[in-house]
């Protein structure tokens, strides 16, 4: 890869600087940069855009434009992160702005070995964070396809509010109103006077102070690798039915089904060294805007528009045994159990509480600090609202797009995003 130039692009209309508090669930998250990518296929044929044939530099240059109109309301992406007194992150909003790269890369995107996104998107298709909230990366292929990227502060946004985003970039490059404007309204997460929760979230998450020790780092004999997978329509569908037993009231659904039937192939490829009480647990990472409105149209409103994370990640353990002898429907009543208390509005309160009581103390989600010797962990996070077919920034829709988790831990992650190549993929 080549990279030809490196601006900074502000927001178009100058801000008054002001400081933005972290909610108490974006005080979950660690320091980690998450990327998504899109690939373009040839927007320069005119064949394929009629008579808007684009060069790669009229690309870019609507893409700083679109961009410097998107941050006006999405000014988080501007700003910088930085520790207020008590340690804590918080979000200073004074328009340093999105870092900007473009590139070159010698090779076709028919080639790009994008089965092991490792060796082909890491530190290549996708930028590296240096400074910032959000940093963008637009590359010419050698088949004049293009590939616009952006690697953004995990503790800012989660997918739900980089999806916003990303629509509303498309949707200024092509000159559209936005439809939607993102709510900056923490105090939408505060905590309540008094507050409580159940013990049960001292199981689900743990202070950082709790940890033991670091040990000396040891040599990773089968370390993990990022893959990028196609599972087809039929192939849900069937896994739905083999998941929902014949005493279930309602059908699992396309991602509990697909969770399921990976909790199975984890267990059954652990290694258990004749410990047959060794354990796998699995995480579903879930989304509360919906689970908070509780009912009050105008709180629902801001809700879905809400800039920030509300993510809880309950999770469930079995014994290996049991998991890879059970039949799916078993695995899947298992998984619908340990979900049902997590979709409620009292728990993503309780949440809140728990945060603010061990604050100014950083906390982490439990399933992330599975010891080596506690067998299998992973978990899995739902992309199925990602809007790849909507990030059409006038040249077309993308041939392929994808988050990209640049995945550091012991424990395994997955998400399932939808294809562009066929509805339901």
């Amino acid at each position: 890869m080549t990279l030809t130039k490196k601006e900074v692009v502000e927001a178009m209309l100058p801000m008054q600087e002001h400081w933005l508090p972290l909610s108490n669930l974006d005080l979950l998250l660690p320091p980690v940069d998450v990327s998504v990518f899109f690939c373009y296929k040839n927007p320069h044929d005119h064949s394929v855009n009629g008579d808007h044939g684009f060069s790669f530099g009229s690309m870019v240059g609507a893409l700083k434009i679109a961009m410097s109109q998107a941050l006006v309301s999405y000014y988080a992406f501007a700003g910088e992160v930085v520790s207020n007194s008590a340690g804590e992150p918080e979000l200073l909003c004074n328009n340093r702005g999105v870092d900007f790269m473009e590139a070159h890369e010698d090779v076709r995107q028919e080639n790009l070995n994008l089965y092991n996104p490792d060796v082909s998107i890491e530190g290549k298709l996708v930028p590296k964070k240096e400074n910032g909230v959000l940093s963008v990366q637009v590359m010419e292929l050698k088949c004049s396809g293009v590939v616009v990227a952006c690697t953004f502060d995990h503790r800012i946004a989660d997918a739900y509010s980089a999806n916003m985003f990303l629509v509303s970039w498309a949707k200024m490059a092509q000159s559209k109103t936005l439809s939607v404007t993102p709510s900056f309204r923490h105090s939408l997460l505060n905590t309540r006077c008094p507050g409580s929760y159940d013990p049960s979230f001292d199981d689900m998450y743990v202070p950082i102070s709790s940890f033991p020790p670091p040990k000396a780092p040891q040599p990773c004999v089968d370390p993990l690798m990022s893959r990028l997978y196609c599972v087809t329509v039929e192939q849900l569908c069937l896994l739905q039915m083999l998941a929902t037993s014949k005493s279930s009231s309602c059908k699992r659904t396309k991602l509990e089904s697909l969770s399921d039937f990976l909790w199975k192939m984890v267990a059954k490829i652990a290694d258990v060294d004749d410990d047959n009480k060794k354990i796998c647990k699995m995480g579903i990472v879930v989304d509360g805007r919906r689970r908070l409105n509780s009912g009050d149209e105008d709180k629902a409103a801001a809700m879905a528009n809400y800039f920030g994370n509300v993510l809880s990640i309950p999770f469930g353990e079995k014994i290996i045994d049991e998991l890879k002898e059970k039949p799916l429907s078993w695995v899947g009543d298992a998984v619908h159990e340990y979900l049902e208390g997590a979709v409620t509005r009292e728990h993503f309160l309780g949440l809140i509480d728990w945060v603010e009581a061990h604050r100014p103390e950083p906390a982490v989600a439990k399933i992330y600090c599975n010891g080596s010797n506690d067998g299998p962990a992973f978990v899995v996070s739902s992309g199925q609202r990602f809007p790849v077919s909507k990030v059409n920034f006038g040249w077309g829709r993308p041939a392929l797009g994808s988050y990209h988790f640049p995945w550091g831990g012991e424990d395994g992650y997955v998400m399932s995003m939808p294809s562009p190549m066929r509805d339901g993929d």
